[in-house]
């Protein structure tokens, strides 16, 4: 290694040629089998004869003869890689180089290359005295693999259209004393050694760490005393190792490591079967083991059997002989290929189970539902009825976020378990809420189950854009008579408040006429036409109009709060209603407290009927708007 130890012993990087020269020369009188330069030498030595010459001006005659006479360090390197078995370094590239057909091929190349094999139109070479004493020429440079790491070495590559041998590999040819070696699409063979290659050309390897006693600092070989026997029958790599001069690739081992220990270990490989070699069959044994797992995954998850378990130790098994392949045969087996079958194929059951499990849940849910339904028409009314009655409304929280120029609210409590009042706020548009408060005839089953076709029917027909409120009620009284097989009759009130000024619409069919609380807290009772109940008679009910002025709030309530009765049989009536909301300041107060109000007149008697509360308090146009600049 040319270390930072020579640079300070010789100078800096380049050298003179002349000690290049003569690490050469230390290292061939040791008798090594091959020599291999680490690097290229495209350029003439710097201090040359008639440089010296031109930057002395001061030689004069027979002096500056003398010195033109000198033979040039390039001469005499060339003369010293000519007596040892060299091996000079080229690089493939794109950019500016040598044309290949004008380069010297030292060994005969047999055989059909790889289709993939790696390729460059030019090369990088060394200066002619030097490129022609050498006994061989290997590329140096070869593509690292997609992530940027080395994890193999081109022993062949193709240079315009002339196949040339890596660097290692003809390190080990000049060694071996072979003057050529074969290839093919999958293998190149020299002397009795085939070495498996992959479409590109490269031999995969086991990465390691060179001994600390395989590497020697070029100071100590230029010292007088070195062990004349040091690199006896050895290939000795020549390279750069101090800052600034190094070539530093990334491996399996290590993200910054020395280019010439890759080609030192590349070589290493190829004189003792080192290799790594990914067998002909193995592709076949991962899909085949892979499609087993997967098949055992298929018929053992989805099965309560303790023989599942027995999965897992053999995903790792396979993962333990992989490695065991690769450690003790140098075998490239690729465990991820099985374990992404067996894994894919357990996130498929995994998401048919899942996907069934959730069928299942819902079938049952279904079924849960119809046997509550069923359940409380032969016992009476259940709670469940009434949860899930409750649920077809819309809850508070969601009406106090109708809209910002509204405040809204409702309270709904059925008699029984579940009863027939209804009620549901609509956004018709920007600037439109329609609202509407039901009460169906009867109490329990019967009377939830209408309920809720009413409320269904209520909402389709409001939504459906019909000209005035009046079409809205006669059509919805036309859709219940149709499917009302039990003779049943629902009393509503419907309206539409258009919140840019509080103009109200309202239809009344048969329903307890709303309750007007003005901006000061008077409450009175706004009397409406109105017409029959739904399901009676077929009836042109008029469309009334009202305003709501900012502050004030429309209060739409069922008979139960009216008729709720003590338990003397007094009604609660209108006076103690208007009396309960005056003052109240907001639409959840007035809900509440109204309820509470009924509740606390009944003193613990059973409700005689289903209680419902809607207050809906207009705020103004600009209700919600930030004021100017915030």
């Amino acid at each position: 290694m040319i270390d930072s130890e020579s640079l300070k012993a010789v100078g800096p990087w380049p050298w003179p040629r002349y000690h290049v020269a003569r690490l050469v020369e230390e290292i061939a009188a040791r008798k090594p089998a091959a020599i291999g330069l680490d690097m290229i030498f495209p350029e003439p030595d710097r201090i040359r004869p008639d440089i010296f010459a031109a930057f002395y001006p001061e030689l004069r005659g027979p002096a500056r003869d003398q010195v033109l006479a000198l033979p040039s360090m390039d001469s005499l390197f060339g003369q010293v890689i000519a007596g040892a078995p060299v091996v000079l370094g080229r690089a493939a590239t794109e950019g500016p180089g040598d044309d290949p057909a004008s380069l010297i091929v030292d060994p005969l190349i047999d055989g059909s290359s790889p289709a993939g094999l790696s390729a460059q139109p030019r090369a990088v070479v060394n200066i002619g005295p030097l490129e022609q004493a050498a006994l061989g020429h290997g590329l140096l440079n070869g593509p690292p693999d997609r992530d940027g790491r080395v994890r193999g070495v081109p022993l062949l590559m193709r240079v315009g259209a002339r196949p040339m041998p890596g660097f290692a590999m003809e390190l080990a040819r000049v060694a071996a004393g072979r003057d050529a070696f074969s290839v093919s699409p999958a293998k190149v063979t020299l002397g009795g050694n085939s070495i498996p290659i992959d479409g590109r050309g490269a031999m995969a390897i086991r990465f390691g760490h060179v001994p600390p006693a395989h590497i020697v600092s070029a100071a100590d070989v230029l010292r007088r005393g070195f062990p004349a026997d040091a690199f006896a029958g050895r290939i000795v790599l020549i390279g750069l190792s101090a800052e600034g001069t190094a070539d530093i690739v990334a491996t399996p081992m290590a993200a910054e490591g020395f280019g010439t220990l890759v080609q030192a270990q590349a070589v290493d490989a190829l004189l003792r079967r080192g290799w790594l070699e990914r067998p002909t069959w193995a592709g076949l044994a991962e899909w085949g083991i892979g499609i087993g797992l997967a098949l055992s995954c298929i018929a053992l998850l989805p099965v309560r059997s303790r023989w599942r378990w027995a999965l897992l130790p053999v995903l790792l098994l396979i993962g333990i002989a992989c490695w065991f392949a690769f450690d003790q045969f140098a075998l490239l087996l690729d465990p991820i290929r099985p374990l992404m079958l067996a894994g894919g194929s357990s996130l498929g059951v995994a998401v048919g189970l899942f996907v069934e499990a959730r069928r299942e849940r819902e079938r049952l849910r279904e079924t849960l539902l119809q046997e509550r339904l069923a359940a409380a028409a032969t016992e009476g009314e259940l709670q469940a009825a009434r949860s899930i009655q409750i649920g077809m409304l819309p809850p508070r929280d969601q009406l106090a976020r109708t809209d910002p120029r509204l405040d809204v609210d409702a309270v709904l409590e059925p008699a029984k378990s579940i009863g027939g009042d209804l009620y549901d706020v609509i956004r018709l548009d920007e600037n439109r809420i329609a609202f509407l408060l039901g009460d169906v005839t009867g109490k329990g089953v019967p009377a939830a189950l209408f309920m809720a076709l009413s409320k269904a029917l209520a909402k389709s027909v409001a939504l459906r854009g019909l000209p005035d409120l009046g079409e809205v009620a006669w059509v919805l009284n036309e859709e219940l008579m149709r499917d009302n097989g039990e003779a049943m009759n629902v009393t509503m009130i419907i309206g539409v408040i258009d919140l840019t000024d509080g103009r109200v619409l309202l239809v009344n069919a048969g329903h307890e006429d709303p309750l007007h609380i003005d901006a000061t807290g008077r409450v009175s009772v706004h009397k409406l036409d109105g017409g029959p109940p739904f399901c009676i008679v077929d009836f042109p009910y008029p469309e009334e109009q009202f305003s709501l002025e900012p502050g004030e709030t429309l209060v739409l309530i069922s008979d139960g709060v009216s008729e709720a009765q003590d338990r003397d049989g007094q009604l609660f009536g209108h006076a103690r209603m208007m009396q309960a909301l005056a003052g109240l300041p907001g639409a959840r107060a007035m809900a509440d407290g109204l309820r509470d109000a009924v509740r606390i007149f009944e003193n613990g008697s059973e409700p005689s009927d289903d209680l419902t509360v809607l207050a809906l308090r207009y705020l103004g146009p600009d209700a919600g708007k930030l004021s100017p600049g915030v």
